[in-house]
Parts: structure tokens; sequence; C-alpha cells
């Protein structure tokens, strides 16, 4: 009988508890079903988690969310289908206790409390907790300036627990608990003055700045919070092949990827531009909506997507003219548009029209990049130009890197710059760190337009 794990090398670990299942049940059909084997059986591993940006969320009818891609890697790399519950926060300890799913991983802190009930993973993100306000609240800068205010936070989370601790510190804090309502949400009415004061992870408020930029990091509550994945108490099999499959992706990458997704190029924008940003996407964006639209399903593309595309080449300003003399709101050279038939590149529903056709093309080019890497691979040619694309990926080979991801490119595509690399290529010299910053950007954009779709802001 030959048993083949989906990746070569396993956790020692995860080797030993493969060995130990052969050893002992070879010959023992009678004996308990290690934990690996009750999953490969199976076929399936079940995640608990909670709705948000964070964890998880569908758009267009597709999954999304930090902790959902980890799981989802998770099941990838167990070779099983990944099936995703959300009771609601207030069950997920319930559903996991009673065989409701197989783990959570819903951004739960390491905290003393919670190893009474489940065992944990070893950590794989690190956080601190932050009192957040709205900008224009500069009373709130210290723990003393807590006394007497009101703090909104969802109960029975680490926040709340943080809170009742300082007040037995000798602070006098007014803590108001919600049942089953979101940070996000508690963020949200922060930004829209509902409410003065909230917590939440600096993580959280990160990723949250993006849809909420009125909002401002007051200071830290706490030192550094680690998270883990939750199992069953005394699942110490599971929590040792969920070790393994971190270890690999963080060596190889994958959980860099995978946060940075999510996580990364906020030090990019500043809270003007994101002000703007949603402004526009008020006041500019629907006059061109449905051209958009109407273009982007003709070419199997998320309008949202070329919105993000459109704001970042244009601002969504039909008169926009580059240093370079490109035009329009998709930003075309002269040549490019005569080669798509374009004869006013200022006029929206041309410059719209045709460079959507034109990113489709670029688009077609890339059939060897696997997965959402292509169409990331389709935007920095947009920007740079395809031959460049193509000698960054030739450097990466070079380089020992897989040439056909985007997380190599965005180290080997700033070396077009080096002489040094560029006199080895086909296409030569080019600014190789502006496409990098481009696509990240975009991806901010399309973030922010995706949150606002499932009716959030």
């Amino acid at each position: 009988m030959t048993l083949e794990f989906p990746y070569t090398r396993i956790h020692s670990t995860a080797v030993a508890l493969l060995l130990a299942w052969f050893g002992v049940t070879a010959g023992c059909s009678d004996k308990p079903r290690s934990r690996l084997e009750q999953l490969w059986n199976a076929g399936r591993i079940v995640m608990i988690t909670d709705n948000n940006a964070h964890n998880y969320y569908q758009y267009r009818r597709q999954p999304a969310g930090f902790e959902y891609e980890l799981a989802e890697a998770f099941a990838d790399y167990l070779g099983v289908d990944l099936q995703v519950v959300t009771p609601g926060w207030d069950k997920m300890f319930g559903a996991l206790k009673s065989g409701g799913g197989d783990f959570i991983a819903a951004g739960i802190a390491q905290e003393p409390y919670w190893r009474e009930f489940v065992d944990f993973s070893d950590a794989y993100l690190a956080s601190e907790r932050h009192v957040i306000v709205h900008m224009d609240n500069s009373g709130i800068r210290t723990m003393d300036d807590l006394n007497g205010k009101k703090v909104h936070v969802r109960v029975g989370t680490s926040n709340h627990k943080r809170l009742m601790k300082l007040n037995d510190e000798g602070y006098d804090v007014r803590i108001v608990p919600h049942d089953n309502v979101t940070t996000e949400e508690l963020i949200r009415r922060v930004a829209a003055r509902e409410i003065d004061i909230t917590m939440a992870d600096s993580h959280l408020a990160f990723l949250n700045q993006r849809y909420y930029p009125t909002i401002r990091k007051a200071f830290s509550v706490a030192g550094i919070q680690r998270f883990g994945w939750a199992v069953r108490k005394g699942d110490r099999e599971l929590a040792e092949i969920i070790n393994a499959f971190f270890d690999r992706i963080i060596r190889e990458g994958k959980f860099a990827q995978i946060r940075d997704r999510y996580y990364a190029n906020m030090d990019q924008f500043d809270y003007f531009e994101l002000k703007k940003f949603h402004e526009r996407v008020k006041s500019r964006m629907p006059s061109y909506k449905s051209v958009i639209i109407r273009h982007a399903r003709q070419y199997d593309f998320d309008w949202r997507l070329v919105a993000a595309l459109i704001y970042q080449e244009s601002h969504f300003d039909p008169q926009a003219i580059s240093y370079t003399g490109v035009r329009g709101l998709m930003q075309l050279t002269l040549e490019t548009a005569g080669d798509l038939g374009i004869e006013d590149r200022r006029d929206p529903v041309e410059s719209i029209g045709g460079g959507i056709k034109y990113l489709k093309w670029l688009y077609q080019l890339f059939d060897d990049i696997p997965g959402s890497d292509r169409i990331l691979f389709a935007l920095a040619s947009y920007n740079i130009g395809y031959g460049h694309v193509r000698d960054a990926q030739e450097i990466a080979r070079n380089q020992g890197f897989e040439p056909n991801r985007w997380i190599a490119l965005k180290r080997t595509l700033p070396l077009l710059k080096q002489s040094v690399y560029y006199r080895q290529t086909t296409y030569g010299y080019a600014r190789g760190n502006e496409p990098v910053r481009y696509v990240d950007r975009i991806l901010i954009y399309y973030d922010i337009l995706r949150w606002k779709a499932l009716g959030l802001g």
C-alpha cells in the first residue's frame, strides 16, 4: 500500500504521527484511526469561523478573507475539501466542542482563559490591541483619557476581557458590551460618529483604515498578542498537523503572499488620498459606471477591478494627461489608441472600451500564468509594457525564483533599474518599482470597491 502526502516534506511530528498510525493499526482494524486518517476518509476538513473582512466573506458568490485563504491552503495541504461553517461568534467554541467543526480560524488570541476550553496551534500572526477613535477626537491619547469614557466592544472577546482587567487595575472605563456586533461594525460606527471609542487588534484596524479613513489608532492598550487556530481540547494531533502546515507555507512564502493581499501596501496611502478616493467613487464614478460594467462584462472582467484601474490611471478624470503624454480615463498612448481604433482618447466611452480591450489582450498573452496571478501580470504590463514583465520573469528564473508568480516579480521588476540586470534583458531599462506600486494600489482600490459591494459602505 502506498500512501502519498500532498507535499513531499512534512514536519517531523506529522511524520511520526503517520508512522505511528501505520505501526499500530496495520494489522489491528479495531484500533482507533489517527486524526489524519479520519480527515482523509471524510474527504474534508471543517473550518469554524465568523463573517467579517478578516475571516471570511462572500464576494460574487466566491469566498474570500485572510483566514479563509489560509484554511483553503490547509485543505489543499491535506488533500481534502474545505467546508466552512459560521455559527456566530458566541457559538463558535460550542460548535467546536460538539463536533460541528474541526478547528476555529477566526483571529483568536492565545489568551489563558481560552486555553481552558481549546488547544491552540503555534502562533501564525502577532498584533497589538489599540483604542480606536475618530480622527477628529484629539482628547484620547493615553489610558488615563479613558477614565469615565464609554468604550464599545463585542461581548466575550479578548478586548472585552482586557477592559474588565483594566478596571480591576484601577481605571474607570465605562464598558459597553455588544452581543454579536463585529469589531468591524464598531469601527464603522466610530467613523460615522455614532460612538466615540472602540478597541481593535492592530491588523484589523490596519485593514479597516482603507474602508474608513477617518478612524485613528489612539494608542496601544496591551503588548503583542499572538493568534492561533483553535482545536478541541486534547486534539494535539490536529494541532501538530496545523503547525506543520504553517511551518511549510511560512518557509515557502505562501503565507506572506496571502498576508500581503490583505495587510500590505497601506503605507503607500495617506488619509487624504483614501478620503479623496471614497469621495470620487461617489461623485465621479457614477458618470462612467454603466460603460465600465458593459465593457467589463464583454471581456469577462470584474467591473470593480476595471474601475480601480481607471482610478489609478486618471482619478476618473477624462481630461487627464500624464507627463508622458498619455491621455484620458484609461491613459492610453497615441500608438496604442491607434492600434485599438480610438479616434479621441478623451472620449470616455472610447477610452474605457479601448482600455479594457487592451487589458484583455495583455491578459491573453499571459496564458502560461496560473490562477489569480495572471491578472496581476496583465496589470503590470498595462503600466510598464509586456516585454519588461517578461524580462523580469527571466531575471526571476535566473535567480531561482518561480517566474510565474507575482510574489517573485515584486522582487525582480525593481531590478530593471539596475544596469547589472537590465543589460542582460531584451527590453532594457525600466522603472520597475512603478508597476509594483501600481498593482498594489489598484488592489487596494479594488478591495474597497468589493467591500462597498457587500453593502458595508
